[in-house]
């Protein structure tokens, strides 16, 4: 599955969506009367729109952001990146802070928060649980659609902070994003600052048929691909992070190729496979 058009939903928002098509490749659609985007009237036009309507991805941009629509998979099958909705703060603000596996993972602890580089940011969910946590996090994203998904979540929950939410601004102070490719990354020996650790989290085949590893995840899946080069990050990474590389993986997948890990935390779906390559000291604050 491929992109095929960016769809906007108010008049206002032309100039933006036109930029952002330009920038995809992709033709620019107004929805015309389609203003409100009530789902079933937006599946609707989208549908009507476009002959090959099951194997078609299109992005929507309203008032409230940006989402990546499948068509042919029912109602209500979008992705977006989100940062400031009911679930992610509830996870911020009773998630259990550094008792977290992922912040076991990358070292945190009592006035210890290192330089985290998400090499393989997706849609952001664990980076923005180490910004919470008091990382600063670099976050790289290669695929063009999944960048755009970003950096407009990051600007709805950064507007949504502004008005109703200041601790919400400090974490997202904490995030900085690239669109970068991560192999491309790692071996530029130009950047001005190491990461204390890099965090890994490459796609995998789906392998269970229930329901979201669901839609939603399959439509990723379908959309960004799966890592084939994974086997490589894991040395790059290794060369690059000043302390430690985490490399996230399912519960039952095995280890990335490469030297193996030097301590595995396991829950009950993923585990975290840890290449430690210096202790962390303590007092250690990024940036």
């Amino acid at each position: 599955m491929k992109l095929t058009a960016l769809v906007y939903l108010d008049p206002a928002l032309r100039d933006s969506a036109q930029s952002q098509a330009h920038r995809l490749g992709v033709p620019c659609v107004h929805a015309g009367a389609v203003s409100s985007g009530e789902p079933r009237a937006l599946q609707r036009f989208l549908t009507e729109q476009y002959d090959d309507a099951s194997g078609a991805l299109v992005l929507v941009l309203a008032p409230t952001g940006l989402a990546l629509h499948a068509l042919g998979m029912g109602y209500g099958v979008s992705i977006r990146a989100d940062f400031h909705g009911p679930k992610i703060r509830y996870r911020r603000q009773q998630g259990g802070g550094r008792g977290q596996m992922i912040a076991k993972a990358v070292g945190i602890r009592r006035g210890v928060y290192p330089l985290v580089l998400d090499a393989t940011a997706g849609l952001g969910a664990d980076a923005f649980v180490l910004a919470s946590l008091g990382c600063h996090v670099i976050l790289l994203e290669r695929v063009p659609v999944v960048h755009a998904l970003l950096k407009d979540g990051l600007a709805q929950a950064r507007r949504f902070g502004a008005a109703h939410d200041p601790d919400l601004l400090k974490v997202l102070d904490r995030m900085s994003l690239l669109e970068a490719d991560a192999l491309d990354y790692l071996s530029d020996h130009s950047y001005r600052q190491r990461p204390d650790v890099i965090y890994l989290d490459p796609m995998f085949p789906v392998r269970t048929k229930r329901a979201l590893v669901k839609k939603e995840m399959r439509v990723f899946h379908a959309l960004v691909g799966l890592d084939r080069d994974a086997a490589e990050l894991l040395p790059a990474a290794l060369s690059c992070a000043r302390y430690r590389v985490v490399v996230k993986r399912p519960r039952i997948a095995p280890a990335l190729s490469g030297p193996p890990p030097g301590h595995v935390l396991k829950g009950k779906r993923s585990r975290y496979d840890l290449y430690p390559l210096e202790k962390l000291p303590d007092g250690l604050h990024a940036g």
